[in-house]
């Protein structure tokens, strides 16, 4: 798996498998087969945000903004609240 987190929380924003491609630039993230993008990250780039790659346990409940993610270690965010329940 992949994660992109972002630096200034160190939370896991989003989750692909390996397969997918994650390019990190100044400006956005491209997701996908750069001829044909899945979609454009806009609000994170190389410069707010950090893609790690080959991680093998990330938690089966995965959602983004959930776990913090330091790169070893996935740790739940202390009062989270799924956004689609609200």
């Amino acid at each position: 798996m992949k994660t992109i987190v972002k630096t200034d929380s160190n939370t896991s924003a989003y989750l692909f498998d390996d397969e997918k491609e994650v390019n990190m630039q100044t400006n956005q993230i491209n997701v996908g087969d750069p001829s044909n993008l899945d979609f454009i990250i806009g609000d994170l780039n190389s410069q707010n945000a950090v893609l790690y790659e080959n991680v093998t346990n990330a938690p089966n409940d995965w959602f983004g903004g959930k776990y913090t993610f330091d790169g070893a270690t996935w740790t739940a965010v202390p009062g989270w609240v799924n956004p689609l329940s609200e």
